[in-house]
């Protein structure tokens, strides 16, 4: 089947969070939630390398929202249901339909950080590429030197693979950096 044609949901939640595809329009408060976590961010993700403006931003999030739409990339933000407030960016990407497997990308407004987000929204994009996509491998790949970033798959119960030795660059130094790989599978 082409993967074009899946249909599965554009939305769903967890217990303090909806989670759902890029929407035009989304550009604005994912700005702002850039904006507010540009130190935080700028160690780790090579978007936050340069500065961004919010038509840029909104751009990228077009752009996902058709990715999204083509099932090649499923960029998902995720927000306070109780408030609506924008929290974090993730999503499934690295697809390979024909396993099916996903890689779990992920980032959070640094306003929010510390009470568990993120934790829960990747929990629940987990169970959802294993429940809605019929994913047989999740993973998570990071920077071996980024702790927070760790520590969601490690609590999750996902296995450490491997570690792979001067796998890529830090976005903001060019240093050689080594890259964790965790997964579930099914």
């Amino acid at each position: 089947m082409n993967p074009i044609l899946k249909e599965f949901p554009e939305e769903f939640s967890t217990e303090r969070l909806v989670i759902r595809m890029p929407r035009p329009g989304d550009g604005k408060v994912v700005h702002e939630a850039i904006r507010a976590s540009i130190n935080e961010l700028k160690p780790w993700m090579p978007f936050a390398q340069k500065e961004q403006s919010e038509q840029d931003v909104e751009v990228n999030i077009r752009s996902a929202y058709i990715s999204f739409l083509k099932r090649e990339d499923l960029r998902l933000l995720v927000f306070l249901k109780e408030t609506g407030e924008f929290v974090a960016s993730s999503g499934l990407h690295r697809i390979d339909w024909s396993i099916p497997k996903f890689e779990i990308g992920y980032w959070i407004d640094s306003r929010f950080s510390g009470e568990g987000y993120m934790t829960e929204a990747v929990k629940g994009i987990a169970q959802f590429a294993f429940r809605e996509l019929q994913a047989r491998r999740v993973e998570i790949r990071c920077d071996a030197k980024n702790m927070k970033s760790r520590a969601i798959p490690e609590r999750l119960g996902f296995s450490l693979e491997g570690i792979l030795k001067n796998d890529d660059v830090s976005p903001d130094t060019n240093q050689l950096r080594d890259t964790c790989i965790y997964a579930k599978i099914v």
